[in-house]
């Protein structure tokens, strides 16, 4: 499902930001859809693309995050589209690709894989277990299992090794050390070659990383979910070396200025219909966030999904965010973040200013909340 208001371009919505909200505090100049630069790099040579690290994994600046090509935020979209958008992400430099078993569930993977097959060997595919798959919200993580699924996944990818393999959800019936123990195997048999966490607690983060080194911890963080600079999350993949990779690093669409109070979700296709910040109750009262942000964009010459992307990228060189769309004009667009850097003095404005909107309401529903490993 795409909601009415994300019909239209995010280029559309450039061309009216600069007059809405906040925007006028700032008098900013308007913009037009050709002064911001999403133009297509036809070779890596020409691309603005860095590399940066996720333990000992080396992937560019920037993933694509896959889940929402085959559902969750909406119905799927045409196969056709999100495998040339996957195409032109790598065209454009991207080299690390996020899905997981449970996304479809499994048809993501398999988009994924035939996606990547021409040049499987030049990319970096990250995928998850931890669930059972059983019309449940059951988690999943017994050894037994990791090894069975592992199977199912490289068939559906079209590979013999997965690059970046996550524990989806802790699974409080199963100890971490022994979920790290079954990756440690499979990275030993090579059908797998690097071990990660998703929404993990540090207590977990640091008893994993004790049987096998952890190169990335993914969790969702964003200009207004930052719930990993407080519960410690950060701070230890910072002393442990472990890389940190966003979902959701643009608020799953809150950040890119597409929404206002009159936007509907789905409750059949999309998740968010059941998230308390894009409630009826909640919306309106987030708005402030965005039009803040949307202002700021709009003075700096950019959009508010870059800027929300250059945040994080300028907090660590250990951040890899993966934002996902199915659009090739709004991926080229989430690339724009590569053009510029946010000085620390910019980063420090834009925290200090939206310090002073605060947010409301939970960032998931409660089965999904209830499925984190931590409660800050």
């Amino acid at each position: 499902m795409e909601n009415n208001n994300r019909d239209n371009s995010r280029r559309n919505f450039i061309q009216q930001s600069a007059i809405a909200g906040m925007g006028l505090l700032f008098a900013p100049t308007l913009l037009s859809a050709d002064s911001i630069e999403t133009k297509k790099i036809t070779t890596k040579e020409e691309s603005n693309m860095n590399t940066r690290k996720l333990g000992k994994l080396e992937v560019s600046a920037l993933g694509l995050g896959c889940m929402n090509m085959t559902g969750n935020y909406n119905a799927p979209a045409d196969k056709q589209q999100c495998i040339k958008t996957i195409r032109t992400a790598f065209e454009n430099g991207v080299t690390f690709f996020d899905t997981a078993e449970v996304y479809g569930p499994y048809i993501n993977e398999e988009l994924v894989g035939e996606a990547l097959q021409p040049f499987r060997d030049k990319v970096k595919i990250a995928t998850k277990f931890g669930f059972a798959i059983d019309g449940t919200i059951a988690r999943n993580s017994h050894p037994a299992h990791i090894k069975k699924v592992v199977e199912e996944s490289l068939k559906r990818l079209r590979t013999d090794h997965i690059d970046l393999y996550y524990q989806h959800r802790i699974d409080p019936n199963v100890p971490v050390e022994d979920v790290a123990g079954a990756v440690k195997e499979l990275i030993a048999e090579g059908k797998v070659l690097h071990f990660g966490l998703s929404e993990a607690s540090v207590k977990s983060i640091r008893r994993a990383h004790a049987v096998q080194p952890v190169s990335a911890v993914q969790t969702e963080y964003s200009l207004w979910t930052r719930n990993v600079e407080l519960n410690g999350v950060l701070e230890t993949c910072e002393e442990l070396g472990i890389g940190f990779v966003p979902w959701a690093p643009v608020g799953e669409g809150f950040l890119t200025g597409a929404f206002d109070t009159t936007t509907k979700f789905d409750e059949k296709n999309d998740f968010r219909a059941g998230f308390p910040r894009f409630s009826k109750q909640f919306l309106p009262l987030n708005m402030p966030i965005i039009e803040w942000i949307k202002a700021y964009a709009a003075k700096k010459g950019t959009t508010p999904s870059q800027i929300a992307l250059a945040w994080l990228l300028a907090k660590s060189p250990n951040i890899v965010p993966i934002p996902g769309t199915r659009s090739e004009i709004h991926l080229l667009e989430n690339l724009g973040a590569l053009n510029f850097q946010l000085t620390k003095t910019e980063v420090q404005e834009i925290e200090t200013s939206l310090s002073k909107c605060p947010v409301y309401g939970d960032r998931m529903g409660e089965a999904h909340m209830s499925q984190i490993d931590y409660t800050i």
